[in-house]
C-alpha cells in the first residue's frame, strides 16, 4: 500500500502561482511514476503531468510552459509548480503513485481556485 498526502492548494489570482506538493509513505519502493491529475466540476479527471522514477515528464497541452512537475526521490515527494494560473485551471488537484506492478494510488485530493 502507498499513502499520499496533497498539501497547497488554495485561492489565487488569475495570473498567480501555487505550488502543490505531496508526500508518499508506505510501499513506495514499488513507486515507478508519480503525478498529478485534475477534476473541475462536471468533468472527468486528466492527467495534469507525470514523471518517472528515472526522471521522464509527461504535461497535458494545456499546462505546457506554466506548470512544472518535480520530484524528490529521497523525500519520497512530488511537487508541481504552477504558474501564469488561469479560471480554467480551477479544479481539485489529486496526487497519483502508479508502481512498477501498475497499482494506482490516489491521494485525498486539494482544492486549487484560480478567482479574482
Amino acid at each position: 500500500q502507498v499513502q499520499l498526502v496533497e498539501s497547497g492548494g488554495g485561492l489565487v489570482q488569475p495570473g498567480g502561482s501555487l505550488r502543490l506538493s505531496c508526500a508518499a509513505s508506505g510501499s513506495i519502493f514499488r513507486i515507478n511514476a508519480m503525478g498529478w491529475y485534475r477534476q473541475a466540476p462536471g468533468k472527468e479527471r486528466e492527467l495534469v503531468a507525470a514523471i518517472t522514477r528515472g526522471g521522464s515528464t509527461n504535461y497535458a497541452d494545456s499546462v505546457l510552459g506554466r506548470f512544472t512537475i518535480s520530484r524528490d526521490i529521497a523525500k519520497n515527494a512530488v511537487y508541481l509548480q504552477m504558474n501564469s494560473l488561469k479560471p480554467e485551471d480551477t479544479a481539485v488537484y489529486y496526487c497519483n503513485a502508479e508502481t512498477f506492478g501498475r497499482s494506482n494510488y490516489w491521494g485525498q485530493g486539494t482544492q486549487v481556485t484560480v478567482s479574482s
